[in-house]
């Protein structure tokens, strides 16, 4: 899966959430374990009054991610996704249910920022040397943006939920989860874990997270954001949650510098270039891992301005965390200090 988004920093926002949960339990309820997957690595605790089989449970994990991985991963020719982007015709293309049900939420979301999101921006990404090869100070020239955004939009896909099917109304139309995979792959995790009893868990996958119940301590879970400065780690402030997902993503440690300009790998898919803001990261709260990772990139695209005020619109939990010279600001929706304010004790 493309490690376009947040890989390179959000594996510190899981670092420091570890370390803020405290000292394992040594009791038997307490089970924690880890892996490879989409290009990074997930970790994973379950907290159980009965001893939960570890070594069972992360074959099943290990299983349901190579699922995720054979669906959504451009890196894979033949996966699903692989599969429909190398698709050239222009009538209805068969898809499993679960591929349609997350492009559905990813189309909403696209049409909710008006294209500030959206999962055909692959080319553009490429282009830019933020895909599969990644080069840095690869700087395109307008004519080669123009030719990537005309194999851009949204608006190019159509879908048919009832049937299962997808349709391109241009043939070049491709797309790119790398934006909601992950959170995805997070809440099928919590699905297979809460569908065998288990209520107290963190799941992250590449910094995507998602927590649930209490943790090993019997206290809610202590998550750390991270400051945004890509010359050392820094904790920008701490939060306790339960039954909530949590996604961030910022530029200050995946980016480029040629000629003295800095390109984001933040790319807006309406201008074709990185975006030019002060918002170094933001953080979403919601009931969906997918969700919150979609928004994140969104907001990310859009600034803080623009982002806080179609937050306010849909009601949404976010932190924007915008820079001010040396200094860091934080912004926060009601929305997201309600639910601070609510796990607080």
């Amino acid at each position: 899966m493309q490690p376009v988004k947040n890989v390179m920093f959000l594996t510190g926002f899981f670092i420091l959430a570890v370390l803020l949960v405290g000292c394992e339990s040594t009791e038997p309820t307490a089970i924690a374990f880890s892996g490879q997957t989409m290009g990074t690595s997930y970790h994973i605790k379950v907290i159980d009054e009965e001893p939960v089989p570890a070594e069972a449970l992360q074959q099943e994990v290990d299983q349901l991610l190579v699922e995720v991985n054979e669906q959504f991963s451009t890196y894979i020719a033949s996966s699903e996704v692989s599969k429909f982007n190398t698709y050239k015709g222009d009538g209805w293309y068969s898809l499993t249910a679960g591929f349609i049900s997350l492009t559905e939420q990813a189309l909403q979301i696209s049409r909710l920022t008006a294209g500030a999101y959206d999962i055909t921006v692959g080319p553009l990404v490429n282009l830019w040397g933020f895909g599969p090869r990644f080069s840095e100070n690869d700087v395109p020239q307008d004519e080669d943006i123009q030719r990537a955004l005309s194999h851009i939009g949204y608006q190019n896909l159509s879908i048919d939920v009832a049937n299962n099917r997808l349709k391109k109304s241009t043939p070049g139309i491709s797309i790119d989860f790398s934006s909601i995979a992950k959170g995805h792959g997070v809440d099928r995790v919590a699905q297979l874990i809460e569908a065998k009893g288990y209520h107290n868990y963190m799941i992250e996958i590449g910094g995507e997270m998602r927590v649930s119940g209490i943790n090993a301590e019997q206290t809610k879970w202590r998550i750390a954001v991270e400051k945004p400065d890509s010359t050392t780690r820094a904790i920008q402030r701490v939060i306790k949650l339960s039954n909530t997902a949590i996604a961030t993503s910022g530029d200050y440690r995946n980016f480029f510098v040629k000629d003295g300009q800095r390109f984001s790998h933040t790319l807006d898919p309406v201008s074709g270039r990185p975006v030019q803001h002060t918002l170094a990261s933001v953080t979403v709260l919601a009931p969906s891992s997918a969700v919150a990772d979609a928004w994140a990139t969104a907001f990310m695209v859009l600034g803080d301005k623009k982002g806080y005020d179609l937050a306010m619109e849909n009601k949404l939990a976010v932190l924007f965390l915008i820079k001010e010279g040396a200094s860091v600001k934080e912004v926060m929706t009601p929305y997201f200090q309600q639910i601070i304010e609510e796990h607080s004790s």
